[in-house]
């Protein structure tokens, strides 16, 4: 899943929230392992109720291009991590800025499912990544 469009049309097949939740998840275990060196102060999400971390970093087999990873305590917000992670990597920085973030999660209507307190941590996550992305831009 490494586009907005692709993103949307697995939720639109997934039908209702209960698979939804159930697929986020998924993603969520299927997330590879952060490395623990990962796991610092720089990388971690504050806002969000839950431990979350994300890096945006440049990848040394891509050139140009970045390698996102992540990871939370929480399942379902593990899912989004895993959810953005998939969509940032492999992205030049300028490609993870000029993501439709705000599209992808009224498409999704994540705000309608879940909690006030997740949505403002789900944004911190977009704002962290966005971040990170932009002090990539001239390396």
């Amino acid at each position: 899943m490494n586009d907005v469009a692709g993103i949307l049309d697995t939720f639109e097949l997934l039908g209702d929230w209960e698979q939804r939740y159930h697929y986020l998840v998924e993603l969520g275990d299927a997330l590879p392992a952060m490395a623990e060196r990962d796991r610092v102060e720089e990388n971690r999400v504050k806002p969000c109720m839950s431990q979350v971390w994300v890096r945006l970093a440049p990848d040394p087999a891509r050139p140009g291009r970045l390698a996102a990873s992540g990871d939370c305590d929480s399942a379902i917000i593990k899912g989004v991590v895993g959810l953005l992670v998939s969509l940032c990597d492999g992205k030049t920085p300028e490609e993870v800025l000029a993501l439709d973030f705000d599209g992808l999660f009224e498409g999704l209507k994540l705000g309608e499912h879940l909690s006030p307190s997740r949505h403002v941590g789900i944004y911190a996550i977009v704002e962290k990544l966005r971040e990170q992305a932009a002090a990539c831009v001239d390396l």
